[in-house]
């Protein structure tokens, strides 16, 4: 696994399983942070993301539809590794217990939303 550089922008992961809604996240990332952006759309493609290098914040949708998976392998993964990270869901009110204190966002949500949680 390679360490990114101070002067390597921000790597944000964005895990979210419908595109026009990545397509929009992923917009909206690139233009407030200047960040890399690694698009998933399920849980295996976002653990080879994490696989290969450090990621600094992620966008997590809880219920990805296509397989009938949930972004919480992936919050397991960022919480232990101290990676922050904010839910994008309309299921955030399905989370368990230990996910109370992490920022979220209901879908549908305005980009202002989005905007804000960013780091």
């Amino acid at each position: 696994m390679f360490k990114r550089r101070e002067t390597d922008p921000m790597r944000i992961l964005i895990l979210e399983d419908e595109p026009l809604i990545a397509l929009d996240l992923e917009d909206t990332v690139r233009e407030e942070c200047g960040a890399d952006v690694c698009l998933a759309h399920t849980v295996a493609e976002a653990e080879e993301y994490l696989g290969e290098g450090d990621v600094d914040f992620a966008l997590l949708d809880v219920r990805l539809e296509g397989r009938g998976e949930t972004s919480l392998p992936i919050a397991r993964r960022l919480a232990r590794a101290d990676v922050p990270f904010c839910f994008v869901s309309s299921a955030v009110d399905r989370l368990p217990a230990r996910y109370e204190k992490v920022p979220h966002v209901r879908k549908p949500f305005e980009l202002s939303q989005i905007q804000a949680i960013l780091p």
